[in-house]
């Protein structure tokens, strides 16, 4: 295992309340960048046209997020059950731009076969991104708000893409 301490959360995992239910507390949270990827919400829900964050190749886009610094580097590893590492996403290493410079992170990217365009976030969902409103730029934060989403999932739905309870934002 690589000696990577930080893990770079661009979706759900950018709520705290919600990485720390699933890994422990972290060392800190920092605003980081990822130059190069886009986000996208095309990775396949187990939910038919509910989609999931992913990050894709794009030279012109910038993709901002968390940078969880991790208690120690085998911390990642508690991620993997939640990201469906290795079958649904590959974790990967990226260089990240923060205010401390550039540091080296885990990054989730959708395995091809899983990518389907044409999908959305659950709105639910969409509440857990917007709860990294303090490491986002008010004009990414702003384009995160307006994106489009699936509204009035069941109880049930929520459960089966992984929302416990409904969040309001």
């Amino acid at each position: 295992m690589s000696e990577v301490h930080y893990y770079f959360a661009y979706g759900s995992n950018m709520n705290l309340a919600r990485m720390n239910a699933r890994v422990g507390e972290t060392r800190a949270a920092l605003a980081a960048r990822l130059s190069g990827w886009r986000l996208t919400f095309d990775k396949a829900a187990r939910i038919e046209g509910v989609a999931h964050a992913n990050v894709t190749p794009d030279s012109q886009a910038v993709v901002e997020g968390v940078l969880h610094e991790l208690t120690h580097p085998e911390q990642i590893e508690l991620m993997d059950p939640y990201e469906g590492h290795p079958d649904q996403y590959r974790r990967r290493i990226e260089s990240l731009e923060t205010e401390h410079g550039m540091l080296r992170g885990w990054v989730y990217v959708a395995l091809p076969e899983k990518v389907e365009s044409g999908r959305l976030p659950a709105q639910e969902y969409m509440a857990h991104l917007l709860a990294g409103k303090p490491w986002l730029s008010p004009g990414y934060y702003e384009a995160l708000r307006q994106q489009p989403c699936v509204e009035g999932l069941e109880a049930d739905a929520l459960q089966e893409i992984g929302i416990r309870q409904r969040s309001s934002h």
